[in-house]
């Protein structure tokens, strides 16, 4: 109670609440004045309900119940000049101006209630996705790194793309981008699985089909724990893309596991990297056939490499095309990972007219001559 006191006396300090409280105190003040001077069988007295509905639309119940008791006060005044509280006319106007008052100011709380709750639902979960997506260093090792989150325009903001970096024992950096299927807590919880298991393996693996097959052990082992089969009884996979950057040379690998080819971008040419060897995405458990095969491709000094989940190239225009990411790519000047995520993300809501309506997730690594290292060797 005294928080939505102090809030209503902080709306009453505000010059803009003093402007917009004066509209319904001069309704009620105009219409009573009027219906005080017009003839006795012209009733404008039911139009006062008109001054707590307006108030319900820029202030909270307790405002909003401060100016219906004026609104009655003032129909008891208009009753009293003309004829009497007695009469059977007056009396039904002031129960309906009543009971109709009371219903604006509960409907003016349930709308806070419900405003408070959204608010603490997407304060929680934007906090489990700054836990869960650690930003990635700007530097590390030779590698320079940017990236972008674009929440879906959702209550909670919860989705289920998820991307880490982290170093490998030996000199060289390990790389995830994944995208759960579906999104909500569950889709946290699945890529809080994966995460975790990418973090503890990035350093133990020696090879990346090691690492991944680790990652599918790891997400088939706790898909019980953490998947919401009751209400999502259909299937539960990430789509995934791990690398494995050596700091020296100008090869690097990479295991898609049904995730969209990431973007090589080499002397202002850019370049799908398709997989010649795919695997399935994690979460087949046991699948035949799934082993994991890692594929090499060139990444030299002043190469970039633009990795991305399928919000981004399923975003659709107002005429239904997808966004041609590869080409848009390709019209930019990439002077920097930075640069090339501002160009993105400005011309990507561009084309979208709005908010995208599915999670998004970019991220851009840079091979630079210079090494940096700003994440622990962790043994």
């Amino acid at each position: 109670m005294g928080v939505q006191r102090a809030s209503m006396d902080r709306l009453l300090q505000q010059p803009s609440g003093r402007g917009l409280v004066a509209i319904p105190l001069a309704l009620i003040i105009v219409i009573t004045v009027v219906d005080i001077h017009s003839p006795a069988d012209v009733h404008l007295g039911p139009l006062l309900v008109i001054a707590p509905a307006l108030t319900a639309s820029f202030a909270g119940p307790w405002l909003t119940a401060a100016i219906g008791v004026l609104a009655v006060a003032a129909q008891v005044f208009i009753a009293v000049l003309h004829g009497g509280l007695g009469t059977a006319n007056h009396i039904a106007q002031i129960t309906a101006l009543t009971v109709l008052s009371a219903l604006v100011v509960f409907v003016c709380y349930v709308r806070e209630r419900r405003g408070r709750q959204l608010s603490r639902a997407r304060s929680v979960a934007e906090t489990a996705q700054r836990v869960l997506l650690r930003p990635p260093p700007r530097r590390i090792g030779p590698l320079r790194v940017s990236w972008l989150y674009l929440a879906a325009e959702d209550e909670t903001q919860i989705g289920g793309d998820l991307f880490a970096i982290a170093r490998a024992a030996h000199p060289g950096t390990r790389v995830i981008i994944g995208d759960v299927r579906g999104k909500g807590m569950a889709a946290i919880g699945e890529a809080s699985v994966v995460l975790g298991a990418f973090r503890e393996g990035a350093h133990r693996y020696a090879t990346l089909p090691e690492l991944t097959a680790a990652l599918e052990e790891s997400f088939c082992r706790n898909l019980e724990d953490v998947a919401d089969t009751e209400h999502d009884p259909g299937e539960h996979f990430i789509t995934s893309l791990v690398l494995d950057i050596p700091d020296h040379g100008s090869q690097a690998q990479m295991i898609s596991c049904g995730h969209p080819p990431p973007l090589l971008v080499h002397d202002h040419q850019v370049t799908a990297l398709q997989s010649r060897r795919p695997a399935p995405p994690l979460g087949m458990c046991g699948l035949p056939g799934s082993s994991h095969f890692a594929d090499p491709f060139p990444f030299e000094t002043g190469d970039i490499l633009l990795l991305y989940t399928d919000g981004v190239i399923e975003a659709r225009s107002p005429t239904g095309a997808f966004y041609p990411l590869q080409e848009r790519v390709a019209s930019f000047s990439t002077t920097s990972p930075d640069a090339l995520l501002r160009h993105i993300h400005d011309d990507l809501l561009a084309h979208v007219g709005e908010q995208p309506t599915d999670d998004a997730a970019l991220l851009v690594i840079e091979r630079t001559a210079s090494h940096h290292l700003h994440l622990p060797h962790v043994e």
